[in-house]
């Protein structure tokens, strides 16, 4: 593996996939010695972003036009098979 002329390498799958590493993932590097390590950037609570992203982009894309009480009565164990929910 080689470092572009931007200074870039690339994470391999497995390695990223281990520590859950996904786009947009913030990591810190510590040089210790003659080798460096890398690690997510653990956030308080709710300082978080990719949440926040997530929403952003969902945000008005539903194209639904029922109402609320149509949607709630989707969700529940009754509406849907007759019976109660537990």
């Amino acid at each position: 593996m080689q470092i572009t002329s931007k200074g870039q390498v690339t994470i391999p799958q497995d390695v990223r996939n281990r520590l859950g590493l996904l786009p947009h993932t913030e990591v810190e590097f510590e040089v210790a010695g003659d080798h460096a390590r890398i690690r997510k950037v653990k956030r308080a609570l709710g300082t978080g972003i990719r949440g926040n992203r997530a929403l952003e982009a969902l945000r008005g894309t539903a194209d639904t036009r029922m109402s609320t009480d149509e949607i709630m009565a989707l969700t529940r164990v009754e509406a849907r098979h007759g019976r109660k929910a537990r």
